[in-house]
């Protein structure tokens, strides 16, 4: 992870001795140009005349939250049912991530300065939770995905006015198809200049593009007639829905990094709200009309509800491919965190090779969590409860009472911050319990039916 150093004292607040910015895939497809000297450039030198423009951050934005999630929400909505669907920032400190501003709003704290890397270290952990989790998540969408592909190849044909999903024949366990696809991963992640993956990472997101507008055109076209499914769900079902919710705004670690790299960063909150915005109206159009259009039978992914046809399957496909790229940008975090500290403790010879054999490891990792739990919707229920909550809700509104405590807080925001802190850490113990209790008893009534299998034969 890039740094940079800031020995000047901007006033009377306490001051970070390092200053970091992210490094991902905003910093390959909008790099961060050298600071410009200059005493009155405090706010505007953190982009540059050369750095990012409005569109490409909010491009970035948008592609940072779009994801596996959108995709999982049509189920989310059928456990909470159809009616139920949520900036701290000081501008003198450049290049702050999201670990940077929780260190800096504890030292604003003077009870908390002693503590403040902790804010830090605790923001990391969660950050390696989170984007492992996508990368678990990500095996299970692919073993998933190609799955089907390959077992309806048989059946598939080019009559695609149909709504009924694919009948396939069944062959091997998903989770030896993750076994196949972990030499592939391995290998893509061993590329540790993400500059390669670029062109990559652009023919990626035109294919999930494309991927979007056709599986929107089918949603819209084949709405049924009738819709009689329930306006509100089951309350047991509730924390599920929250998990998988709050798991698609999978975009929190980008924002700030993202801001730095502005050319105007006063532009960035009318980036946010648009950016947003947007997103905001994908998850709530396709979670509610993915929902109506397969209703109850509605799956982990809605790719997997699409008809057996060779265009839907290219879709699937090319979905696919844009998992599998966007694997190596969401590995890219966890490895810039962990693998540095370990590298620097051995001789030059051994560092490449200690570097491959831990991106190796935790791909090795990631993977084996996935086989343990290769259910879509409660990996990405649980990986949202777990750490998409404290990152999303419980750290900003805390993170904003410390920064601004001592700059006359209204009560309401007190009020507020406090609320949404307390809901988030609601929906991380429901949310967790109800997505593990799930886990154990599909895994149990599975391990049931492999037992009835074998005796059968």
């Amino acid at each position: 992870m890039t740094s940079n150093t800031d020995n000047r004292q901007d006033g009377p607040g306490p001051v970070l001795s390092r200053i970091s910015a992210s490094t991902s895939e905003e910093d390959v497809l909008c790099p961060t140009p050298p600071l410009p000297p200059g005493p009155d450039s405090q706010y505007e030198r953190i982009g540059g005349q050369t750095g990012a423009s409005f569109l490409q951050t909010l491009i970035h934005l948008l592609k940072g939250n779009i994801g596996t999630g959108l995709l999982g929400l049509p189920l989310a909505v059928r456990n909470a049912g159809l009616v139920v669907r949520f900036r701290v920032r000081r501008g003198t400190l450049p290049f702050l991530d999201y670990g940077d501003a929780v260190q800096y709003g504890m030292e604003n704290v003077s009870w908390l300065r002693r503590h403040s890397i902790w804010g830090r270290r605790i923001v990391n952990v969660f950050l390696i939770i989170t984007q492992l989790g996508f990368c678990c998540v990500y095996f299970v969408f692919l073993s998933d995905n190609i799955k089907q592909v390959v077992e309806a190849s048989n059946g598939t044909t080019m009559n695609c006015h149909s709504n009924q999903t694919a009948v396939t024949v069944p062959s091997f366990d998903s989770r030896l198809y993750m076994l196949c696809f972990l030499p592939a991963v391995i290998l893509l992640v061993f590329t540790r200049n993400l500059k390669y993956l670029a062109p990559l990472s652009l023919v990626a997101n035109l294919a999930m593009c494309t991927s979007l507008v056709l599986i929107y055109f089918f949603c819209f076209t084949n709405i049924p007639n009738r819709i009689s499914l329930p306006k509100v769900g089951h309350a047991k079902d509730y924390p599920l829905f929250f998990g998988t919710a709050i798991f698609a705004f999978e975009g929190i670690g980008v924002v700030l990094p993202l801001e730095n790299k502005m050319q105007k960063p006063q532009s960035f909150n009318m980036v946010l709200y648009l950016g947003m915005g947007i997103v905001t109206f994908l998850y709530i159009s396709l979670g509610t009309i993915g929902y109506i259009t397969f209703g109850e039978a509605i799956g982990g992914s809605i790719t997997l509800n699409l008809p057996n046809c060779w265009m839907y399957q290219i879709v699937k496909l090319l979905y696919c491919f844009g998992i599998y790229i966007t694997f190596a940008l969401q590995f890219y975090v966890p490895a810039e965190i962990l693998i540095p500290p370990v590298v620097s403790r051995v001789s030059e010879r051994w560092k490449l090779p200690v570097d491959l054999l831990i991106r190796a490891a935790l791909v090795v990792f990631t993977c084996v969590l996935a086989i343990l739990i290769p259910q879509l919707d409660l990996v990405i229920s649980l990986v949202g409860s777990i750490s998409s909550s404290f990152l999303a809700l419980i750290f900003p509104p805390l993170l904003q009472i410390l920064t601004y405590h001592n700059e006359g807080l209204s009560p309401w925001v007190i009020v507020k911050n406090t609320l949404i802190s307390v809901i988030g850490f609601i929906g991380f113990i429901t949310g967790t319990y109800i997505s593990i209790t799930e886990i154990i008893k599909r895994n149990g009534r599975h391990d049931n039916l492999d037992v009835t299998f074998f005796q059968v034969q």
